[in-house]
């Protein structure tokens, strides 16, 4: 079954707040629903255009996402469902996420699409083209600079 989720304003407001985004101009996603074990399988793509502020230039700039998604569910107590962890919890960055839970017959993929779009979204966002330029720091100024001064002072007291 194909689906298109699409959020209006309301949402955007709100799923932008959320995520501490400037502002979330779209929000849709193109999905594919398919049986998968005991659950289901939901993928297809998110897209949503956000606005952001540079962490370099503090100038806001537009976000562009596109991002492929693939979402399993199963029902609570399924025994395909991910077990309790115990103990110290080993991960394997490349193995696939375990499946999601779902108690009762619907799954409310909204607040779904809306951690992919946390996931998706640049962690230090940066203008295209701005690059971080560091201070220059005359010879005097640097911490190192200072550092010694206070050796040779303490070297002097004593």
């Amino acid at each position: 079954m194909a689906i298109t989720i699409s959020a209006d304003n309301v949402d955007c407001a709100r799923v932008a707040e959320g995520l501490d985004v400037e502002g979330l101009e779209s929000l849709t996603a193109d999905l594919e629903i398919a049986p998968w074990l005991d659950g289901l399988e939901v993928k297809g793509v998110l897209h949503a255009r956000a606005t952001r502020t540079c962490g370099v230039s503090l100038e806001a700039f537009e976000e562009i996402v596109d991002e492929h998604v693939v979402l399993h569910f199963v029902p609570a107590g399924s025994p395909n469902a991910a077990p309790p962890p115990q103990g110290d919890v080993e991960l394997d960055l490349e193995a696939d996420d375990p499946p999601d839970s779902v108690a009762g017959d619907a799954v409310e993929l909204a607040s779904f699409l809306a951690e992919q779009l946390a996931l998706a979204l640049q962690p230090f966002p940066r203008k295209p083209g701005v690059e971080f330029q560091p201070p220059t720091m005359a010879g005097s100024m640097s911490p190192f600079s200072a550092l010694a001064r206070l050796k040779s002072a303490s070297a002097e007291d004593e």
